[in-house]
């Protein structure tokens, strides 16, 4: 079975996983496909690698929003939280929670950043709803399902 792919832009990263006495470096694969505009995803695990398919990869969704929240200043409440470092320039802290528990990772903040860039180039931050074509589909919603453009 094939799958469709939209455009999109994907960004292979390195969290350091923040541990009681040691640190642990992560594979990642920061995602942003345009079919969502709002979201990103962060793919973590052996097909985080950039090469495979990312869908067998744990995922964690969040904004775009909050991502870009998040490099400035303090962003987030409950299981996503981010926040740049205040002693160095390129480190943003990404804290997860779940019902199994949480993590906290140090990532760089510049990739982030390019990462983030590179979604705007793709769908400028404020036009996402015009990517989703919300309002053709309440039109249509709204005449009872038929076509307002006649096709």
């Amino acid at each position: 079975m094939a799958t469709r792919r939209t455009s999109g832009h994907s960004s292979p990263v390195t969290l350091q996983l923040v541990g009681p006495t040691s640190w642990t470096e992560v594979p990642a694969q920061l995602l942003y496909d345009v079919a969502d505009p709002f979201a990103v995803r962060i793919a973590f695990g052996d097909s985080a690698d950039g090469d495979a398919d990312p869908d067998g990869a744990i995922t964690w969704l969040l904004s775009r929003e909050l991502l870009q929240a998040g490099l400035e200043r303090p962003a987030g409440d409950g299981d996503v939280r981010l926040w740049p470092a205040k002693a160095a320039a390129d480190v943003l802290y990404l804290h997860l929670r779940a019902p199994s528990g949480e993590a906290l990772f140090e990532v760089s903040r510049a990739s982030v950043a390019a990462f983030i860039r590179q979604t705007e180039a793709l769908v400028a931050c404020g036009e996402e709803s015009e990517q989703l074509g919300l309002d053709d589909e309440l039109t249509a919603l709204l005449s009872g399902g038929a076509d307002p453009a006649g096709h």
